[in-house]
């Protein structure tokens, strides 16, 4: 049978799968560390969930409108305004079931075949898939540590052809952390001006930034710039609502009438209950995204210092979101017992089989020479986590 060749072509997600490898472990018995899964261990505030009892109690438990209630996209309106400065109306957001969900209606959206999508790396490991899947053409805008994982104006100006149609830009960043800050903003909004680029700016992980930084939405910085892009949020990191499964895109009318039309055909309206969720969310308090943020801190600071100290591994420090990319370069051609470790794939592989840790290879980010390392973890598994690391990094020849 000869099945789609584009449907065949598409990768699983890297994640995911080392996640699923591990839980499966975790199932058998087996004192499995998990470093890999980009998902916040701290449960879904009370005020939220009681929200959501009282909608199944109320009976609000029928279809709504494809792109999501009035009421939501009321409250989101209200949310971008507060937090970024950026004024909707409600024709302009679609909500959707999560924010992966959101961001391939946008590439759906948006691309025509061959028309070209920068996407920095490292990348989310979704993003290839999603643009792949829309008949989009991916153009890589390489980065490095040294530049803290972040690309030029130049290096953007490089890449742009005039088949050019998106840039994706993803601040806090997954896998890397990084933080794009309000002045390199505004040059990328003026060469996104010039060239006529739509941005996907992906600000999942908004609340989740560091050392007093301030998140800034490039949509803010202009009128111009705002009617370009498509941003892209939803309530999985700030509020520990992940398998809620509710994201939003605010955009121009014109591309959220077809996000709508998209998604009305596909499937339909995000869940009606954890839609009456996310209104309580966005409209409560922030008390409990600011406990989750100052203890991911903890765990953050712990982890760089940490991993600096064990010998032929390093990492930076990052600004945002909760994950590190750690730098074992250094160990490639290091050999595991009789296993060489040929590249970062092995590394994980050798680590999760032999001191039972799992880790992301870069590989799956765009990225050689390093592991992703998430600290959505407790302050214990993440001590012994990288207690295991050093044991096994000694064990190496």
């Amino acid at each position: 049978m000869n099945y789609s060749q584009k449907a065949k072509s598409i990768c699983p997600s890297a994640t995911l799968t080392i996640d699923a490898k591990a839980k499966k472990m975790k199932a058998e018995g087996i004192n499995v560390i998990g470093f890999g899964a980009g998902e916040p261990d701290f449960d879904t505030p009370k005020h939220i969930k009681e929200s959501a009892i009282k909608a199944i109690n109320d009976g609000f438990t029928k279809y709504t409108p494809a792109s999501g209630t009035l009421e939501l996209k009321e409250s989101i309106c209200r949310k971008l305004k507060r937090d970024n400065g950026i004024e909707y109306n409600v024709s302009q957001i679609v909500v959707s079931n999560g924010a992966k969900h959101s961001l391939l209606n946008a590439f759906q959206a948006v691309l025509n075949p061959g028309d070209e999508v920068i996407l920095p790396a490292p990348y989310w490991v979704s993003y290839p898939e999603m643009i792949k899947l829309a008949d989009g053409k991916i153009v890589y805008l390489e980065t490095n540590e040294q530049d803290g994982f972040k690309f030029t104006p130049q290096k953007l100006l490089e890449k742009i052809t005039e088949h050019s149609k998106i840039l994706v830009l993803n601040s806090p960043s997954n896998p890397t952390g990084m933080v794009y800050l309000q002045d390199e903003l505004t040059e990328i909004a003026k060469i996104a001006v010039e060239k006529g680029l739509i941005v996907i700016s992906d600000e999942i992980y908004e609340e989740l930034i560091y050392d007093n930084l301030k998140h800034t939405s490039i949509a803010s910085l202009g009128e111009k710039i705002k009617e370009q892009t498509i941003v892209v949020n939803g309530m999985s990191k700030a509020y520990s609502m992940t398998g809620w499964r509710i994201g939003y895109t605010a955009s121009n009318q014109e591309i959220a009438k077809i996000m709508s039309n998209v998604q009305s055909h596909a499937t339909s309206n995000p869940n009606s209950i954890a839609q009456k969720a996310s209104v309580a969310a966005l409209d409560g308090p922030k008390n409990e995204i600011d406990f989750m943020r100052n203890e991911y801190a903890k765990r953050r600071n712990y982890m760089v210092e940490r991993i600096n100290s064990i010998k032929d591994i390093s990492c930076s420090k990052p600004q945002g979101a909760f994950y590190i990319m750690m730098n074992i370069s250094k160990l490639i051609g290091k050999q595991f017992k009789d296993e060489p470790i040929n590249n970062a794939d092995k590394f994980a592989e050798l680590l999760l089989e032999n001191v039972m840790v799992a880790v992301v290879p870069g590989s799956g980010f765009g990225i050689k020479g390093y592991v992703r390392l998430s600290y959505a973890t407790s302050m214990e598994n993440i001590k012994e986590g990288l207690d295991r690391i050093e044991k096994f990094n000694k064990e190496l020849r």
